[in-house]
């Protein structure tokens, strides 16, 4: 699912989402790509987008949702993708409010990207989260989750039985998400990603914090694992290559950080990692002749190491390492 505004399916569906209200004839459009109005679709054949502008909207978001629910057989929907709600420092409790309120609306709910506000709306840091956690408790059978924006974001620790593949993706998660992923059950999840961040923008989580996730207790299914994003991915790259939860993986992502040659060699000094299907690297730090040994060490696996990026030199001659992503 990209997140630029851009995609046109998700959970497996078409995307479709309602028109500016201020064009009663202009009822449906697909993906915003369609020259005109488009015939209403049936309500389990698309992957409803909800959103309404972030300045002037005609509308308030829970008007929107009202709207949503005379117009679309809610009971039939299963995945809903959940827009810019409004001002850019509005708080997305409002959406959690509106979504609680009206679950028994929504039973076939299978799939949930909650944030997708593109960086014209809203950047990603400075997306206002709140707590999400009601979200997983109202909805038992949700499959998919995926948060973006860290900002004001809480997780409490919790048990989902269904839940298959959990995203956060932000330019800074905070500490005391982590810490819940890895206190929570999941015993179907088989994807993790997580977009740490930066300190600056609010991810503050140690390595000690991705100690309940890195030790797989309450993960049992899990396959595929991102821990991405992060300024200090040497030291996770470090921890993951002693990780119990790393036996089980086929796939390991590293990617979007500041990895470098360090990390890369705690990679190769640690547990074996021949058995993964895939390691991803991209958007790293590591040397040439480092890139060269991890290919050799790791025949068969498909190693994502493009996207080289160069150290600035700061003031003093301080070297500076960027994330992919953080404001």
């Amino acid at each position: 699912m990209a997140t630029n505004g851009n995609a046109n399916t998700f959970g497996g569906l078409p995307v479709a989402r309602l028109n500016d209200i201020a064009n009663p004839n202009a009822t449906w459009l697909d993906n915003a790509r369609a020259p005109g109005p488009q015939p209403l679709p049936a309500a389990d054949k698309a992957a409803w987008s909800l959103r309404i502008p972030p300045y002037r909207a005609a509308e308030t978001f829970p008007e929107h949702f009202a709207r949503f629910v005379a117009t679309v057989d809610t009971t039939q929907v299963s995945a809903l993708i959940i827009g810019c709600w409004g001002e850019s420092s509005e708080s997305s409790k409002v959406v959690v409010d509106e979504l609680v309120a009206h679950a028994e609306r929504l039973p076939a709910l299978r799939h949930l990207f909650f944030g997708d506000i593109w960086s014209e709306e809203n950047e990603i840091s400075w997306i206002q989260q709140s707590n999400v956690t009601p979200l997983l408790r109202v909805f038992p059978r949700l499959e998919t989750l995926i948060i973006k924006g860290g900002s004001m974001l809480v997780l409490e620790p919790v048990e989902h039985a269904a839940l298959r593949r959990l995203e956060f993706q932000s330019g800074g998660l905070p500490d005391d998400v982590v810490r819940a992923v890895g206190a929570s059950v999941f015993p179907a999840l088989e994807s993790l990603e997580m977009w740490l961040g930066v300190e600056e923008y609010g991810g503050d989580a140690t390595i000690d914090d991705l100690g309940g996730i890195l030790d797989g207790r309450g993960l049992p299914a899990l396959t595929t694992l991102g821990l991405m994003n992060s300024e200090i991915q040497d030291e996770i790259a470090a921890a993951v290559a002693a990780a119990p939860i790393v036996s089980r993986l086929r796939t390991l992502d590293l990617s979007m950080g500041t990895l470098g040659d360090e990390g890369a060699e705690a990679l190769l000094a640690g547990q074996p990692l021949t058995h993964l299907e895939q390691l991803v690297v991209s958007h790293h730090y590591m040397t040439e002749r480092m890139c060269d040994r991890l290919a050799e060490a790791l025949p068969g696996i498909v190693l994502g190491l493009e996207d080289v990026e160069e150290e600035d030199e700061g003031d003093e001659d301080e070297v500076w390492r960027y994330v992919e992503v953080s404001e």
